[in-house]
């Protein structure tokens, strides 16, 4: 992929050690993204971004909306999401906005956050989770789950407060393009990159 891409990428799936992350690196990725190896053993975040560089290291962060039987259970520390690991199949039990927080403390220099609820929907980002993880944090958050309408990129990063927005089926299945999100977003006064 690094002989034939002239953008910036990140690999993911499958990396637990450091070895693996250098093996990727030396072979042209930019960045390495971790998910339910950074649950396992969160020193990989810290020992990564110390080896190479906090911009290097992206921590997917899989959220649900946990089963509350009332708002009262809600407190500081314990928000409305629950971070899942192995694809959103397993729950952990780790607060979703604790552990950005914690990510963040460890050195990664982005967070991939991923509503399981509203993934492959294209029904909308889930905003509320968006908005406040963003807003916990000093680091990039890039918001996926749930994009299919122009609006709601554009609500993403204005409402969601996302640095970025990422998206999978409404690309792969062609119903928009690329250029076409990026020239809405500039036309609704939404800085992008032109590529």
């Amino acid at each position: 992929m690094a002989r034939e891409l002239f953008i910036p990428f990140t690999i993911g799936g499958g990396i637990s050690t450091l070895n693996e992350i250098y093996s990727l690196v030396k072979a042209g990725a930019d960045k390495i993204t971790i998910n339910s190896s950074a649950i396992r053993n969160p020193n990989l975040i810290t020992e990564g971004a110390e080896r190479f560089g906090s911009q290097c290291i992206v921590v997917a962060i899989d959220a649900r909306k946990r089963n509350l039987k009332s708002q009262h259970q809600i407190s500081d520390n314990f928000s409305k999401w629950e971070v899942f690991s192995h694809g959103g199949s397993h729950s952990t039990g780790l607060d979703a906005v604790a552990w950005a927080k914690e990510i963040e403390s460890r050195g990664a220099g982005e967070i991939l956050l991923t509503s399981m609820d509203a993934d492959g929907h294209q029904d909308g980002f889930e905003l509320e989770l968006t908005a406040t993880i963003s807003g916990s944090l000093n680091i990039p958050v890039i918001a996926s789950g749930g994009g299919g309408t122009f609006e709601h990129f554009r609500d993403a990063l204005t409402i969601g407060k996302a640095d970025a927005v990422l998206a999978a089926s409404v690309f792969h299945y062609e119903k928009y393009t690329v250029s076409e999100v990026k020239e809405y977003l500039s036309e609704n006064s939404i800085p992008v990159r032109k590529v």
